[in-house]
């Protein structure tokens, strides 16, 4: 990417971070489902890359604090399928866990915190400050209470819908 089209990508992801952000402080079920749309697609395009592009993503040494940017162009650079993989699959279990209920929406918004947190420190290459919003909304979310599944959420919705038409 040019630095151009990496500028256009960072203001678009902060705009969706913003979004985010808010749609999660007004709708909890939203947000709840704006997060598991990331994760997932996040999931998949880390997967796909991983396969098929691995080396794409030393470039994010360029960007990284020199802690990162050491690891990224060391251990990682070695084993890029491996811990973009991982990533990924870790990706997926954010998503998934996020659309159940109780504990298990808790580990997935504690997950998703942790994540956003710790890909802040790639800068640019994570769309800084993207991250840290994203990963407010996340807190929040993470403090209200998931006693149904977002699919279980969505039916009632629609069962009070018809019965008051």
């Amino acid at each position: 990417m040019t630095d151009t089209q990496v500028l256009y990508a960072n203001v678009a992801s902060n705009i969706v971070a913003a979004f985010i952000l808010f749609v999660s402080w007004r709708w909890r079920n939203v947000g709840r489902f704006l997060f598991f749309a990331l994760f997932l697609w996040a999931a998949q395009v880390n997967m796909r890359m991983a396969i098929w592009n691995p080396h794409a993503y030393l470039e994010y040494a360029r960007w990284a604090v020199a802690p990162y940017r050491a690891f990224i162009l060391g251990p990682f650079a070695r084993h890029i399928g491996v811990f973009v993989g991982g990533i990924a699959i870790g990706q997926l279990a954010i998503a998934i866990l996020v659309t159940l209920r109780g504990r298990a929406v808790a580990f997935g918004f504690a997950g998703a915190t942790i994540f956003l947190l710790a890909i802040a420190p790639l800068g640019r290459g994570s769309a800084f400050p993207f991250s840290l919003v994203t990963s407010v909304a996340a807190v929040r979310l993470l403090r209200q209470r998931h006693d149904r599944s977002l699919v279980g959420e969505v039916g009632t919705r629609v069962r009070r819908r018809r019965a008051a038409a």
